[in-house]
């Protein structure tokens, strides 16, 4: 486990640290993530523990959620005024999540030869 939360934190490091270097307008974290999946995809595979790790991170992703709703909850009367944005916000990345989510498996199940059974 600490092998894996090593690999994330410092993957996400070096996004920051490229971030910081090529002055780019993308969260570091994300750049850290596409490191993570260059690294995977030249290794050939997830190593156990990193899997293992990572699907315990999953499966309680909404306790990372609770400082983010806290800051909103500050801000709450902002929230009241300009309702509009916001709902069009949630519905838009709702819809586009949805859609890359759907074109994301069926380019896997393509590239597999699988059929969704």
């Amino acid at each position: 486990m600490l092998y894996a939360i090593t690999t994330l934190f410092l993957c996400q490091l070096a996004g920051e640290l490229l971030v910081q270097w090529l002055s780019l307008p993308i969260p570091g974290p994300l750049i850290g993530m596409l490191l993570l999946f260059i690294v995977l995809l030249v290794r050939g595979g997830v190593p156990e523990a990193l899997n293992e790790t990572s699907g315990h991170l999953l499966r309680n992703l909404m306790l990372l959620f609770v400082p983010a709703v806290t800051g909103v909850m500050l801000h709450f009367e902002r929230v009241g005024r300009e309702w509009l944005p916001f709902l069009a916000a949630g519905i838009v990345g709702a819809a586009f999540t949805m859609a890359v989510t759907a074109l994301t498996l069926r380019w896997m199940i393509r590239i597999t030869g699988k059929d969704a059974e």
